[in-house]
């Protein structure tokens, strides 16, 4: 079985001297789960693995007996530590309060302790966490799978990944395509947004909030501003409302916003968005158009390349702490622009849609980021960059 490169981060941080909570926050089915039990299997000490997928939300005591079993199974088994791991934690209301008592009361004890928390809500976990346990986590992202990472595990190629995206649970359903799309819509991107969004944040327009990740699903790798795409809903609401469900979306690790480059923070944030799905598979599980027949279409497959390159932008820019833009000047266009500090990189991608590089030269002449990347024919090759980290470019 592959082990991601998280795992011998998380291995190590928990063979430290007790002194953070460690806290995996990532997308559904991305492997946090197996990441986890990868990493037990190789502690030498008394361990639990609990979730709070079937809990009651507002059943607070299981946790404080979670603490109490903990505590009377290492002093019977005589280990000099322990390790508690506690799977989907943002379902129980509070959690952070009790997570905080009973650490701190561990710490007065001088009870050697340790604590893995998993959650699927990035943007809930890390209320949490702000709220009341400052100082006290270090978290580890758990992001979509890469095309390395695809390649290894399920001898996926090139189109494979383009089409297919990177969910390693979905990988051995490919042959029977319609049952495949029926499990990324039905299991993935329902359940992600109504289990991760709906059920623990108040959305005033559900209706509202799935219809715009649909959209934005239809036109991933496209600039599209809120007020336009108002015109394609049917209770729109207005453009904070949408730029709010947007960032939720982005924070389940579904759909984000890439920004306008423009070397100034208020203009980046007054921009219209780039809709960019974290993973193809949300894209073209929607579309009943099949791998085939996209295949042979040029414009549809340059869209899917365009998209599944942003995608592993999108990803980098958050486990490798980058920011990730795009730029537009009139009809001058960079499709991304990676930052790193006080470093720009642009990048464009040629699949065959367009072949004009005025965009780029004008971004140069304008900008003078530290190198410009062509992506695609007469550039990089589209499977060599997918197997890039990212921040190895600069």
């Amino acid at each position: 079985m592959i082990q991601r490169s998280n795992f011998e981060t998380l291995k190590k941080r928990i063979s430290e001297k007790r002194q953070f909570i460690q806290v995996l926050v990532g997308p559904r089915q991305v492997g946090k789960t197996t990441l986890i039990r990868q990493v037990l299997a190789n502690y030498p000490f008394a361990s639990m693995y609990e979730s709070a997928d079937g809990v009651l939300t507002d059943n607070f005591t299981w946790l404080i007996q979670l603490w109490e079993t903990a505590r009377l199974r290492m002093k019977a088994e005589n280990s000099p530590e322990f390790l508690i791991v506690i799977d989907e934690i943002q379902k129980i209301e509070n959690w952070s309060e009790i997570i905080k008592q009973q650490w701190d009361k561990d710490t007065f004890d001088a009870l050697n302790i340790k604590v893995v928390l998993l959650g699927s809500s990035r943007l809930l976990i890390q209320q949490g966490l702000n709220e009341s346990l400052a100082g006290r986590f270090e978290t580890l992202f758990v992001g979509h799978w890469s095309f390395s990472e695809m390649k290894e595990a399920f001898d996926f190629n090139l189109e494979q990944y383009v089409y297919y995206g990177a969910y390693p649970g979905a990988a051995n359903l490919l042959p029977d395509e319609d049952r495949w799309k029926n499990y990324i819509k039905d299991s993935l991107i329902e359940t992600s947004i109504s289990k991760d969004i709906l059920m623990l944040t108040r959305i005033d327009k559900p209706a509202l909030l799935k219809r715009l990740f649909e959209i934005g699903c239809l036109y991933s790798g496209q600039i599209l501003s809120f007020t336009k795409i108002m015109g394609q809903l049917q209770d729109a609401g207005n453009t904070t409302t949408l730029a709010n469900y947007l960032h939720l979306l982005s924070d389940s690790g579904l759909l984000g916003g890439i920004d306008k480059y423009a070397g100034n923070v208020i203009r980046k944030r007054a921009s219209s968005p780039k809709f960019q799905v974290y993973n193809n598979a949300l894209m073209t599980a929607q579309d009943r158009t099949s791998f085939q027949e996209t295949r042979i279409d040029p414009k549809r497959w340059g869209r899917l390349v365009e998209s599944a390159i942003g995608a592993h932008l999108l990803n980098a820019s958050v486990t490798e702490k980058l920011q990730l833009h795009y730029w537009r000047d009139g009809n001058n266009e960079v499709d991304f622009v990676l930052e790193k500090g006080n470093e720009i990189i642009g990048i464009e991608v040629k699949s065959g849609m367009r072949a004009d590089q005025l965009g780029m030269q004008v971004f140069n002449t304008t900008f003078r980021p530290k190198k410009t990347l062509l992506v695609g024919t007469g550039g990089i090759p589209i499977e060599t960059f997918l197997q890039i980290n990212p921040s190895e470019l600069f």
